[in-house]
């Protein structure tokens, strides 16, 4: 048995940032995604650097030991961040994650560090084999927050770990056995943010092409209002005997995405060992243009283009004309002294055509992006008390993407929990109208608890008008009123100021007890008095909760 990889890649800038700072490598044996963080600080010079110091791990066959190799490489990425930010103190700040996988034929070295993700597809099953190093994981690992709290967490992108050329890097490393069959999907935070678990699951194993399932996972992810940038790698672990005789002839293709098939790294011009290997070649590959699927030239094979490619259609030739890929170039190693080839004429009205198209497919995919965002639904705050909306929480261009559709007054933010009215303050989005009302009464539930904790008496506190160890307040008095009154031969005056009858003797004084004036207190009350008023009593179950109401 022969196991190959099967493999395709893609990114895609989103549809809110201004650039994309997601780098993507696949090839023969190496497929990683890196995450540029930074902004200003150069995200995108991040992911590309770090990528092109672990590309040469990209060999025919790997020659040491998985996981000394895979840390080694991530160790000198990181390096190779330290000395560009001492030689240019602006890059001050750039980072990356990096999720990676090194493939020796049977087994999968895997290397992670940030909350890039690697998902294994196995009989039809989908599980996360990476673990998020951010601050919400770390919250739901401790049980503090839930996973579904952490979805919605406002910091739920604050990471614990990053390349970022300080110090030591401290990596999760492991080695996975692999079957035929099995399908790895390697992406940003981009995809696994907006796509939920269920629906990656299901699109991995609805389409039978990775360069298909990329695409799909993409688009996905674009509906899901692609607030970051989006790439991802899927990869099949095949069998290529006697059944698949196609499925490997262009598996020894690299294919690179994102930033660093935009802004070569400066590294890999450097390293010319590395020419004659599929990572020396992939850095001559045609820097693809922005998020296209598989290589870009001769990927044609059995299964033909992609559909759907956010590539240009079969032709392109790039700004400066097609490449030659009989001595494939090296990143920063392009020559542009000859002359380039005289246009022909006509361009203008080729461009007004191009134009218009472009003009009316934006026209359309804003029309149908609009209704989308009107099938979306959030909860946040209206004044003071919560609020259902319409839309999405953003305008773009003057235009309000939200409107408000209910209102709840008797949902006040002052009697919900700190985490709960932290959730609000930051939104909570919903995909259908149901969801959110759901959520909506959960958040009355809550308050309803809260106002009637505020009501209850403390714990231990008996209830004003409660009977007491003596009973209720009459039988107190009537108590009171035995014990102050002595024995039988013994008794007093109930009224100490009264004169002694004529004839009575003194008090110590043999004889008869003057007789009482006052009639006997009565033990039961009568109807005239007024019953105990009745103050709502919490259970068990509803304390613990109610320690998490705010304090009146």
């Amino acid at each position: 048995m022969t196991l190959v990889l099967r493999f395709a890649a893609g990114s895609h800038k989103g549809l809110i940032r201004e650039g994309n700072e997601d780098s993507g490598y696949a090839g023969p044996r190496l497929l990683a995604v890196a995450d540029g963080m930074g902004g200003a600080a150069a995200g995108e010079v991040a992911s590309s650097e770090v990528l092109g110091s672990i590309v040469r791990l990209d060999e025919d066959v790997p020659g040491a030991d998985l996981l000394t190799l895979l840390g080694d490489a991530v160790q000198g990425a990181n390096d190779r961040l330290r000395q560009m930010v001492e030689e240019d103190p602006q890059l001050e700040g750039m980072g990356c994650t990096l999720t990676a996988m090194l493939w020796t034929g049977q087994r999968m070295g895997l290397v992670h560090v940030g909350d890039s993700r690697a998902y294994l597809l196995r009989d039809g099953s989908l599980a996360q084999i990476t673990q998020d190093h951010t601050w919400v994981q770390r919250l739901v690992d401790e049980g503090r927050i839930t996973p579904e709290e952490a979805e919605t967490h406002p910091q739920r992108s604050l990471l614990m770990r990053a390349l970022d050329g300080r110090g030591q890097v401290e990596p999760d490393l492991s080695i996975r056995e692999v079957r035929a069959g099995d399908r790895y999907l390697i992406c940003s935070d981009g995809l696994s943010g907006p796509v939920s678990h269920q629906t990656l699951q299901d699109t991995l194993g609805s389409y039978y092409s990775p360069e298909q399932t990329v695409q799909e996972l993409i688009q996905l992810a674009l509906r899901g209002g692609g607030p970051d940038n989006i790439t991802c790698i899927v990869a099949d672990v095949i069998d290529v005997g006697a059944t698949d005789t196609m499925s490997g002839q262009f598996n020894d293709v690299p294919v690179v995405v994102g930033a660093v098939a935009d802004t070569p790294p400066s590294s890999a011009a450097t390293d010319r060992s590395i020419a004659d290997t599929p990572a020396g070649r992939a850095a001559g590959l045609g820097r693809n243009p922005q998020g296209a699927f598989g290589p870009a030239e001769g990927y044609d094979g059995a299964y033909g283009p992609p559909q759907g490619d956010f590539g240009p259609a079969a032709g392109y030739e790039g700004e400066y004309g097609e490449q030659d890929l009989s001595e494939p170039p090296v990143y920063g190693a392009e020559e542009f002294d000859e002359e380039r080839p005289p246009k022909r004429k006509r361009r203008g009205l080729t461009v007004s055509l191009a134009v218009l198209v472009t003009l009316g497919l934006l026209g359309g995919a804003g029309y149908f992006g609009y209704q989308w965002t009107q099938d979306q639904y959030y909860i946040g705050e209206d004044g003071d008390h919560v609020a259902v909306y319409q839309g999405i929480n953003q305008n773009l261009a003057g235009l309000n993407l939200h409107s408000l559709h209910e209102s709840y007054g008797d949902i006040k933010l002052s009697w919900l929990p700190q985490n709960e009215r932290d959730h609000v303050n930051s939104t909570i989005s919903f995909d259908s109208l149901d969801s959110a009302k759901n959520t909506v009464q959960d958040l009355k539930t809550w308050v309803q608890l809260c106002e009637k904790a505020s009501k209850a008496p403390a714990q231990g506190q008996a209830p004003q008008g409660a009977p007491t160890a003596q009973g209720t307040p009459t039988q107190a008095a009537h108590a009171s009123f035995v014990t102050a009154t002595p024995p039988s031969g013994e008794n007093k005056s109930r009224t100490p100021s009264a004169a002694p009858n004529p004839g009575t003797s003194a008090p110590g004084a043999t004889g008869a007890p003057a007789p009482s004036t006052a009639p006997p207190a009565t033990t039961a009350p009568t109807e005239a008095q007024p019953q105990p008023q009745q103050q709502p009593q919490l259970s068990d179950d509803e304390l613990t909760k109610a320690k998490s109401c705010p304090k009146p």
